[in-house]
């Protein structure tokens, strides 16, 4: 089979200095596309700045024959999205991919945690991949085409301590793909997320340290290189993906219960294993969809 390439298309890779945007930035180098290597260039938890992690993959890219530019602005304002997205426009011309990789870390346990730990997570996870992606947008829009992978988490799909910031950040981030992805359609704009369980600075506290080889950033990459390739045609999707083992994750309904009469607390008590049964599950593309059973129920 022929060979995946991106020749002529420019990406955008956020938090590319380490970890899995860099894996990112030097797949999609190697296989022809110009990419633009951005990260603030500070720990995991956000502090302190250096061009130096974004500079030093350009330079490897380089080396290695492939076009790129760094870029060292901070996702999480509205300047530096901006900023982001022109650095692409002044070095190669046009936009045509974003991947929004970049984050910290605040871990606190929920009743520890302060509202500027929340807020500082939730200001690069989430604000930050809104703004990347709102700067790119009218540039996609105008050249109907566009690709945007998302990173989500197991951690915000499923919860998990410590992790109120991060989690809601990253279950923020599946609405948003899905919205994205909707809004998007009519002009050949695919947006989709990932779920990653991969061995990086911002995972080495949390996974088994003899997992680190079997986890590498190399068997994420190349869910995101497809997703963000020209011949996908999937949006609105969430995938989980590490370890040799991509999965795709499903929002669902259950088959539920209901009656014409108003409900009661005791109705609600007296079902309460037909409303929490499992088994059919539906999967909806769209609130109007979801809403299909409830209408026919009041129709009916």
């Amino acid at each position: 089979m022929s060979e995946l390439r991106y020749d002529g298309r420019v990406a955008v890779v956020t938090g590319a200095g380490h970890g899995l945007g860099r894996r990112h930035a030097l797949e999609l180098a190697a296989r022809g596309a110009k990419v633009v290597v951005n990260d603030l260039g500070g720990d995991r938890s956000g502090v302190g700045a250096s061009a130096g992690p974004a500079q030093e993959v350009v330079d490897e890219i380089k080396k290695n024959g492939g076009e790129a530019v760094a870029n060292p602005d901070n996702v999480a304002t509205p300047e530096g999205a901006k900023a982001i997205v022109q650095t692409a426009l002044d070095a190669f011309g046009k936009v045509d991919i974003v991947i929004n990789n970049a984050g910290i870390l605040r871990d606190k346990s929920f009743k520890n945690m302060t509202v500027e730990e929340f807020d500082a997570v939730i200001a690069v996870h989430l604000r930050g991949s809104f703004l990347v992606s709102s700067a790119a947008w009218p540039h996609l829009r105008d050249n109907a085409y566009g690709r945007i992978v998302n990173t989500s988490s197991p951690a915000g799909l499923f919860g998990n301590f410590g992790q109120a910031n991060y989690a809601t950040a990253k279950m923020g981030l599946v609405g948003f793909t899905k919205t994205l992805a909707h809004e998007g359609a009519k002009y050949n704009i695919k947006a989709n997320a990932i779920a990653p369980v991969a061995w990086t600075r911002m995972t080495e506290d949390l996974l088994p340290a003899d997992f680190a080889d079997k986890l590498g950033v190399d068997q994420v990459t190349p869910l995101v290189a497809f997703l963000v390739h020209e011949s996908n045609e999937d949006s609105g999707e969430v995938y989980t993906v590490g370890g040799g083992r991509i999965a795709k994750i499903f929002v669902a309904e259950g088959p539920g219960y209901g009656q014409k009469e108003t409900l009661s607390v005791e109705a609600v008590r007296d079902n309460w294993a037909a409303i929490n049964a499992s088994e059919p599950l539906a999967v909806f593309k769209n609130p109007m969809e979801q809403m299909g059973p409830l209408i026919q129920q009041l129709t009916s």
